[in-house]
């Protein structure tokens, strides 16, 4: 529940960041409850705001999904065996619920952490937007009331426990560099995917630290 009155503060400073940038209530409301996915849809907002392309913007929110393959692998036995349970529950699927339903080790219960955790972000998240986005039409700017910082300062305590690994600070430190540094002579979007050249340094750091192989006797 703590997780999902979350969500419905991130996503009211979705709706109103959405509206501040000129987009009609309905957009924000109609990408929440199709897509289901915050980071991709404050990237794809936030790159068209700017003055990227639609298709810049498909393209980053793509790459950021693209780790829904994984889960789907991860967890794809709690959602169920019919189709209808798949489609909807692959729907739900977010790092949320895959994180709750992972943490389970009985399968009954991370059915039910799964789609318990699923269901509650859907709906508090899509009432926030909907809250958010008619509000923002009256507040104007969001970002004269700091909205437009919530779902970066949401972002950033989720990204901070993972950051004690070292391969994992490499990479986002990498990507950072990179993404601020390219940020005033490249498209918006851009940086953002480039900055995923920061896996290089994941990858190094990883292999740096794999023990070497005894030697046989």
């Amino acid at each position: 529940m703590a997780v999902a009155l979350g969500a419905s503060v991130t996503g009211a400073s979705f709706g109103a960041i959405s509206v501040g940038s000129g987009l009609p209530w309905w957009m924000p409301v109609l990408m929440s409850v199709v897509i289901f996915a915050g980071g991709s849809q404050f990237m794809a907002v936030g790159i068209v705001a700017a003055g990227g392309s639609p298709a810049a913007a498909v393209l980053a929110g793509l790459v950021l999904n693209a780790r829904h393959l994984p889960f789907g692998l991860a967890v794809g036995h709690v959602l169920g065996n019919g189709w209808l349970a798949r489609v909807v529950g692959s729907h739900l699927m977010i790092d949320e619920s895959t994180a709750f339903a992972m943490s389970q080790r009985d399968p009954a219960r991370a059915r039910a952490a799964y789609w318990a955790c699923g269901v509650s972000l859907f709906v508090t998240w899509n009432v926030g937007v909907l809250i958010g986005a008619l509000a923002g039409q009256a507040l104007g700017d969001p970002m004269t009331f700091g909205l437009d910082a919530a779902f970066p300062a949401a972002m950033l305590a989720l990204t901070l426990p993972a950051l004690k690994d070292a391969a994992t600070r490499n990479a986002a430190l990498t990507g950072a560099v990179i993404a601020l540094a390219t940020t005033p002579f490249l498209p918006a979007g851009m940086p953002v995917l480039l900055a995923l050249a920061g896996l290089v340094a994941f990858r190094t750091t990883t292999k740096k630290e794999e023990p070497c192989p005894s030697p046989q006797s």
